[in-house]
């Protein structure tokens, strides 16, 4: 990746984590552990891979994203919002009643979200209908999904991969946020869904490991998976929960906890610094 797109998805990847923390400390509630692990897969997807329009948010030529891990739907909002399909003063309102952007993605509510989720497993689901939809219709759209490690322990995941495998849809891409927490604690110590790669594996989808917050192991990535054919292709994307905001890395409690105005104050300055250097 040459280096002006890398820092121009850098730049974009942090102002995610911004729109996180900006929108979980409002809400006083909601999941920054995991929204901030997939900032910078967001920032590649929104940036680069996705043939999207939020001009024309139901194109339907368009490629679909699919929020598996739904609770991590403020990083979801910050991206859309950063894209241009609402206004980034919008995720001020997080979880508000009578607002756009609820604590969960909804399809009816908010532009440019592709399938209301929430409910783990159901989403990987929806992505398989979706490829499978455009195998039938001869469309030549992509789908693409995240899901949690943790949500890899929902048997429904499994369901869909061996769908997705038997029926070859090689233009499904699921990408699994390995950041080893959940709400419990370790996925290790709560229910291992390891080897997570070779289970994928025997499904018969093409496994790609990598270091999830690396934009130029994951633009290699998403390049592998196009080139794929026959299969589905799974990105086991290692990341740190909580990345970005020094007190949140690693930590199991910010799963599901929001900042109050002192921690709140402290995410804002480290990310701010980060941003000064990145466009400096």
């Amino acid at each position: 990746m040459e280096d002006a797109k890398r820092r121009e998805l850098q730049i974009l990847a942090c102002k995610i984590r911004m729109g996180i923390i900006e929108g979980v400390y409002n809400a006083k509630s909601g999941h920054p552990g995991g929204s901030l692990s997939i900032a910078e897969l967001l920032a590649y997807l929104y940036g680069c891979e996705l043939r999207v329009d939020p001009k024309d948010p139901k194109n339907p030529g368009r490629d679909r994203f699919i929020l598996s891990k739904g609770h991590a739907a403020p990083a979801l909002y910050a991206a859309l919002a950063l894209k241009g399909y609402f206004p980034l003063d919008e995720i001020k309102y997080l979880r508000k009643p009578g607002k756009m952007l609820q604590g969960h993605p909804d399809m009816k509510g908010t532009p440019g979200v592709d399938m209301s989720t929430g409910s783990l497993g159901q989403g990987i689901s929806a992505a398989c209908g979706m490829a499978l939809s455009a195998k039938l219709s001869n469309e030549s759209y992509r789908v693409y999904t995240i899901l949690g490690d943790g949500e890899l322990e929902e048997g429904q995941v499994w369901e869909a991969a061996m769908f997705a495998g038997f029926k070859k849809l090689d233009n499904l891409c699921a990408v699994v946020d390995h950041n080893g927490l959940q709400i419990d604690g370790a996925i290790e110590q709560v229910m291992s869904p390891q080897p997570i790669d070779k289970k994928f594996t025997a499904f018969n989808w093409h496994v790609i490991k990598i270091n999830g917050n690396s934009l130029d192991e994951i633009e290699k990535a998403f390049a592998e998976a196009k080139n794929t054919h026959g299969k589905p292709t799974a990105i086991i994307a290692q990341t740190v929960k909580g990345k970005g905001v020094s007190y949140m890395e690693n930590q199991v409690g910010w799963h599901g906890t929001a900042p109050n105005a002192e921690q709140y104050a402290k995410a804002v300055e480290e990310l701010n610094r980060e941003l000064a250097v990145l466009e400096a």
